[in-house]
This record gives C-alpha cells, structure tokens and sequence, in this order.
C-alpha cells in the first residue's frame, strides 16, 4: 500500500501539503481533485519520484510497477504499433536479447528467452497494443504510420496507449480526457474498469470520475482529505461535512462568547478571579474549529441576444469538405439537409475523423461548403468557439488588447469600447488588475478558454458553436458553462466529449458519420453503448487482418495439432468472408466514385447557373440538376444498404468464430 505519514511538500516558498496523512489500498482506483493549482500535480510528482517530501514519510512499494503517460511529445519515425509495443519495457528488453542470443547463436540462451517472452505475453502483445491503438480512435490503417506524421493531439493519444500498454501497479494518469473525443473516451473508461492495480487519476470530467474511481482524495488549503466513493459521492460527503462544520463552528463560537462574558465580567473580583482563569485556560485548550469559508466560484451568464431569427439557418443538399492548395476537394460530408431552429440545443456526436469539426467551422464560416447552400437568417450572429483556442486569440497580445480590437471589429459604441468598461467586463470573467496586460501566450489553457468566453459572450451572440470547450476547464468552470449555457436565449450547436455537459444542456442530437448528417434518436447511454459495440467490431476486424502476422511472431513456439487446424479453419473462415464481401465492396467503390463524380457534375451546374444564361439554358441546367439530385439520392441510400450489408456479414462472422 501507499501511505503518506504528516507528509509536507513545498513548492519554493508555498506550502502545497502541510502535515497530511493518507493510506491507499492496492487495487484502489482514486480521483485526486482540487482547484487548479492546489497542488495535485505536485503530489502526482512525488508519487512518481520526481519530488520528495520537505517533511514526514512517504512509502510506496518498491516492488511495484508503475505506469504514467510521458508529458514531452514523441519525435519518431517509428510506427505507431512499435511504439506503442515498447511502451512494455520488460517484452522490449527480451526481444532485444534474444536478437543478441541468435546473432551469437547461444541455443540454451534462444530456449530460455522463448520460455520468458511467453510468459512476458509475447504471443498477443502485437494484438494488445492495436487494441489500444483502435480504441483511441486511430484506423486500421493507421496502425503502421510513422508517429511523426500524426498531429500533437494524437501523438499524445500514442503516448496514451503506450503507457497503457506497461504491465503495472500503479497507474498515474493526469488529465488523460483532454485529447479524446467522446467514442475514445468511452473505451478508456471500459478499459481502465478491468484494471486490476493501483489507478490514481486527475480529471475535470465529473463523469469519467463517476464511472472509473470509487476512492477520492481532495486537496484543498494544503490538507488532503479521503473520501470514500466517487466524486458524486464525495460532493454529497463533503456538503455534509461542511454543514456539520459550519454547526459545530457556531456552536464552539457562542461557548467561546458565553466564556468570555464570565471572564469579562468577574476577572476583576477577587472572589470570582479564580474561576475566570479557569475559563481563560478552558478557551486555550479548545481545539478551535475553522469557519467554513466558502472560495467564490466563477460564474457568467451569456447576455440577451439582440434578436432570435427563426430559422437560424437551414442547410441545403450541402457537401463540407476540404479544398486543397492545388485546388483539389476532399468531400468530407455529403448531402446535408438540415435546419437548426432558435432556441434548439443541439450535440454533435460522431467518432473522431467524422467532420464534426468540418461540419462546425462551415457553419461558422471558416470553412465555404463545396456544395450546395447555407442560409442563415437575417440578424444571426455567431459566437465561435474552436478546438483550438489559439486558432481566434495572439499569444503575443494581452486580454485588454483582445477586447479593443474586437470593439473595433463589431463597431461598438463609444461607452461599451472604453478602456475602462473592457477592462470591468474582463474582470467578471476573472481577469483582474495585471493579468489584463498579461500575453495570452503566457497562460494556461483553463484562462485562455475564459477569455474566448468573455470575447463570445460580449458579442451578444444568437447562436454559439462550440467545438470542445471544456477541454482546459476545471471541474467548477465547467459548472459555470453549463449554468450559463441553460440559461441562454439563443441557440446551442456543442461538441463535447463532457457528458456532463451534454446531458444539462442538448435536447437533440445529430450524428456525424459514414459521410452524412442525421438525427440520433436516442439518449446518451444509447450513444455509449453504440460507441462500444463500434470498438468491438473494429478490434475484431484488426484481429482477423493481423491473425496471419500473429500467427509468423509465434511460429517459432511448438504448435499442437488442434491450434494449427484452429489456425486453418480461422484462414479458411477469413477466405469465404472475403469473397462474400468483395463484390458488395467492389460495388462500394464503385458508387464512391460515381458520387464524386455527380458532385462535380452538380457543383459545376450550380456555378453555371449563377452566371447569365439564356431561359434555354437555364431550362437545361435545372433539368440536369433534378437528374444529378435524384441519382446521388438513390446512391447514397444504396450506399448505406452495401455499408450495412458488409457490416452484417462481418458480426455473423465474429460470432460464428
């Protein structure tokens, strides 16, 4: 076990941990919580050696194993499976020996090394580190790119599942939600459930608290305090507590009052001196009870639009997607017909690499639709906020400077624009005295998401896109955001891997998917268990397209008959799904291009028909239109029926196996 004995901890001159005593259960899974900044990094540190305590006892098991994501990104050119692979120090130090044993041709060496990495999981491992891959949202077909060609976000998925990947102890995760869309962050919590040691985990995600942690420790004025349960539970535990101490605190007050009355009034008489000191001596010895003092949480609220039009927009036969520099598209989404009206709450769900974010900056505006229309309703007025926080802020700028510019840009009045009423208007949202001349650059990401909020909401927008805007925020900011979100007039469009978030706030939902937008009918839970029966049948599918490599990486192991007719029966059940599904996906590619095709073909007419044409022409133009929106219709539909039939053919299959 675990255990901290009147432990302090100092970073420079602040004292982070003052005297505090804790013992945590192999096996337990923990939430470490507390405001930003109360130390919870800090004691991750010293769990992980990286500090030492200033004062106490700190026992870890030396024996233990432990695990933890590296913070520095990955520079390699290795693929994403051989990194990950190595992320198991004990399987890559085998290997390595073995290749020396071979080079050397030592055949007791050669022996013994086999019998080890059998026992070090080497026959699956190829398996397990793409099923951690896969269900971080990476594709089949990514799962030998070089780790230099994916995006940070995504390198620090790998660095993710390599650390996942370490047969361990203790695993310390600090924030692992915030590069994840909703799809991942559902596998990660399954998978974290059948971890069998010690999980600590610092998250601002109440949910994934919920589902992953049944102990929660809580720093807070440089005490750590236990709680047994979840954070919900701990919320109910500790507004208990503080109820009782606040009680036991008044209580302790009016006996401190009621004393000091006697020692007032009679510590001048001699008869009654005596027993005014032994009161005096009665208030020193009470162990006195601090007040409850109750930190000021952030809270906003988004100011009244100007006017709701209703449509807000409507989207028409559309297609999002990409124009490359060379002026070539890639069509991301196809055929969107949808209208958002005022005052709907809509989440986008959809797994990673759908076009939630493609369907979000086009509506946005940062991104023209390659195809068909986006009408807005008069008056609409967009407020933005991207994945990305740099993507709208100077990290060479200060706050103040965000706001003049911006009240030039809209042409704010004389009264809003003055320095002094920007400079109120930051403060409500936490930005007080030097920070308002304090580079963006310079700050975390939990302040520059409020500064794109306090941008936001000063433009009194009709309709907020929200492209994951709680990836930086704290557990009582988020708080605030769904306050202030359920309370606003306008519309919501929200992408949001915070379930917490989109249950207080959405009514409806659209799923982004397969290359078109519709509605999900159903709640969240129904999304989940969606999520996790899509993961399944994607490993499965890695499975049976690695079987046979699986099958080279253990060739050099005895066989027994039943395992090589299982390996037979296995190749010859992955032949005939293969020929069942090559003219359904045959077909597939077919109507691919066909649609493409169509799409140039409309695109083409579209732009015809903006020009000046004679009514014979225009006449033929419309006529060809109706003819290319009719076909890509009956493709698309067609295009479902053949996704779904493969689909179909490849769950019987993974049953039958």
């Amino acid at each position: 076990m675990i255990t901290l004995s009147q432990v302090t901890l100092r970073r420079g001159s602040r004292v982070l941990l003052d005297q505090v005593s804790v013992t945590l259960n192999p096996g337990e899974h923990i939430g470490l919580v507390g405001r930003n900044g109360a130390g919870k990094s800090s004691l991750f540190a010293l769990l992980a050696g990286r500090l030492h305590e200033d004062g106490g006892e700190f026992f870890i098991p030396p024996q233990w194993r432990m695990a933890q994501v590296a913070q520095e990104m990955p520079e390699t050119d290795e693929g994403a499976t051989a990194f990950v692979l190595a992320g198991d120090a004990r399987l890559d130090e085998l290997q390595t020996r073995l290749r020396a044993a071979e080079h050397s041709g030592d055949g007791m060496a050669i022996a013994q090394l086999h019998t080890d990495l059998g026992d070090a999981g080497a026959h699956d491992a190829t398996a397990r580190a793409q099923t951690l891959i896969l269900g971080l949202g990476f594709t089949p077909a990514q799962l030998e790119q070089p780790v230099n060609s994916f995006s940070g976000g995504w390198r620090m998925r790998l660095q993710l599942a390599r650390a996942l990947m370490a047969p361990s102890d203790l695993l310390l995760l600090d924030e692992p939600t915030n590069h994840l869309d909703l799809d991942a962050l559902v596998w990660l919590e399954a998978w974290l459930k059948r971890y069998a040691g010690t999980l600590i985990v610092i998250s601002h995600d109440r949910e994934f608290l919920d589902a992953v942690t049944s102990v929660t420790l809580h720093i807070e004025g440089a005490q750590l305090t236990r709680y047994g349960g979840n954070y919900s539970r701990f919320e109910e535990l500790r507004a208990q507590q503080i109820v009782l101490q606040q009680a036991s605190y008044e209580r302790q007050q009016d006996k401190i009052a009621h004393l000091q009355s006697f020692i007032d009034r009679f510590k001048a008489k001699a008869t009654k001196a005596k027993q005014a000191q032994s009161r005096v001596k009665q208030i020193e010895r009470m162990e006195k009870i601090a007040p409850v003092l109750a930190s000021a949480d952030f809270t906003f609220s988004f100011r009244e639009p100007a006017n709701l039009p209703n449509p807000m927009l409507a989207i028409t036969d559309a297609s999002f997607g990409y124009v490359h520099e060379d002026g070539a598209q890639t069509v991301i989404l196809r055929g969107v017909n949808r209208s958002v009206l005022a005052g709907q709450r809509i989440g986008i769900l959809g797994a990673n690499g759908q076009g939630k974010s493609t369907l979000v900056k086009t509506i946005a505006r940062e991104m023209a639709p390659l195809a068909g229309q986006v009408t807005e309703g008069k008056g609409l007025t967009i407020g933005y906020f991207a994945q990305q926080e740099l993507d709208v802020l100077r990290p060479q700028e200060d706050p103040l400077a965000h706001m003049v510019r911006l009240a030039k840009d809209t042409g704010a009045d004389a009264a809003q624009s003055r320095e002094q009423e920007l400079r109120n208007f930051l403060g409500s949202f936490n930005f007080a005295g030097d920070m308002v001349r304090q580079p963006v650059g310079s700050m975390s990401g939990g302040e520059k998401a409020r500064l794109v909020l306090a941008m936001i909401v000063w433009q009194r927008p009709n309709l907020l896109l929200l492209d994951e805007p709680t990836n930086h925020l704290d557990l009582a900011t988020r708080e605030a955001l769904a306050m202030a979100l359920q309370d606003f007039d306008g519309t919501v469009m929200l992408v949001s891997h915070d379930r917490a978030l989109l249950r207080s706030v959405c009514e409806d939902f659209w799923l982004v998917g397969c290359g078109v937008v519709g509605p999900f009918d159903g709640d969240l839970d129904d999304y989940q268990r969606y999520l996790l029966d899509e993961s399944r049948r994607l490993r499965e599918a890695a499975r049976i397209a690695n079987a046979p490599a699986n099958d080279e990486a253990t060739a050099s192991r005895p066989a027994t008959g039943s395992g090589r007719e299982q390996r037979k029966a296995s190749a010859q059940a992955r032949q005939q799904l293969a020929e069942k599904t090559r003219p359904l996906r045959r077909e597939l590619t077919q109507v691919d291009a066909r649609l493409a095709a169509l799409a140039a073909d409309k695109a083409a007419l579209e732009e015809r028909l903006a020009t000046p044409l004679p009514p014979a022409d225009i006449a033929d133009c419309g006529r060809r239109l109706k003819a290319c929106g009719d076909e890509i219709e009956q493709l698309e539909e067609r295009w479902l029926e053949l996704g779904e039939a493969i689909e179909a053919l490849e769950t019987g299959a993974t049953v039958e196996g």
